[in-house]
């Protein structure tokens, strides 16, 4: 999986735009890396970037999930925990690349594998996330929406958390997948400011968009598409995307919303 800034380290690594290189080897618009090459002994594809006996083609610029690999990483009352296996870190006994992992520790490792920056951004774009989910919530508790007694936006709000990738995308649509995943962004060095530059076209993009709009319909269209790119963002994180529709649709009720 993959998040926007991690997109453009892949294509500079790759020596091209971050466009080609999604287009090329990426799927659901970019949030994540196509598996299609030669199948390993249990029968599974290798990535996209997987060069056969020699390995990553793009490994300077490979993203977190694979950094972090085998240490899963999940945020908890703002502080980050990681999981593995076991009783001792990285408790494997079936790959020999990773043999010598028994000797590190878990901040050894992290250091070694250069992760704190792309730790950095993965934890900026669940701000910009949540910055996204928050223009949805107002076009439906702020606008009027939810006061005319409109029951369908929250159905909608699940329809789209249980929705497969590929028809998110869809909903979605081109440009704001586009604005997404291939913002018009220079810097790509500082993955905090990225994020932010990031988050201000995202914000100014709605709010060109949606500033005028005055039906309720136009409304609820609105909402569910900022929901929607928000849910789709959150699945380039590695989150649990329903449980965090769901979570979205308790807060709107208890602050009048109606399903």
């Amino acid at each position: 999986m993959l998040n926007p800034w991690e997109l453009l380290k892949f294509s500079s690594e790759k020596k091209m735009t971050p466009r080609d290189f999604r287009d090329l080897y990426c799927e659901f618009g970019g949030i994540r890396l196509r598996f299609n090459g030669k199948p390993d002994k249990k029968g599974q594809l290798a990535c996209s970037q997987y060069i056969e006996n020699v390995g990553c083609s793009v490994h300077l610029g490979r993203p977190l999930a694979c950094r972090l690999y085998p240490l899963g990483r999940y945020i908890q009352f703002n502080k980050a925990h990681y999981m593995y296996q076991g009783d001792q870190f990285p408790c494997l006994n079936d790959c020999s690349e990773v043999l010598e992992l028994p000797k590190l520790s878990v901040g050894e490792y992290i250091k070694g594998q250069e992760a704190v920056q792309f730790e950095k951004a993965q934890d900026e774009y669940l701000l910009v996330m949540q910055n996204i989910a928050d223009i949805g919530f107002e076009l439906l508790l702020d606008s009027g929406l939810a006061e005319s007694g409109d029951t369908k936006t929250l159905k909608v709000w699940r329809e789209i958390g249980n929705e497969p990738p590929e028809l998110l995308v869809e909903r979605i649509g081109q440009d704001w997948i586009d604005s997404l995943m291939i913002p018009a962004i220079q810097e790509n060095e500082n993955p905090i400011t990225f994020a932010q530059k990031h988050n201000e076209l995202l914000l100014l993009k709605a709010q060109e968009e949606f500033g005028n709009v005055q039906t309720l319909q136009e409304l609820h269209n609105a909402s569910v598409l900022m929901i929607g790119v928000a849910l789709h963002l959150s699945r380039g994180l590695g989150a649990d995307t329903k449980g965090i529709s769901e979570h979205w649709i308790e807060i709107a009720k208890s602050h009048g919303a109606k399903e």
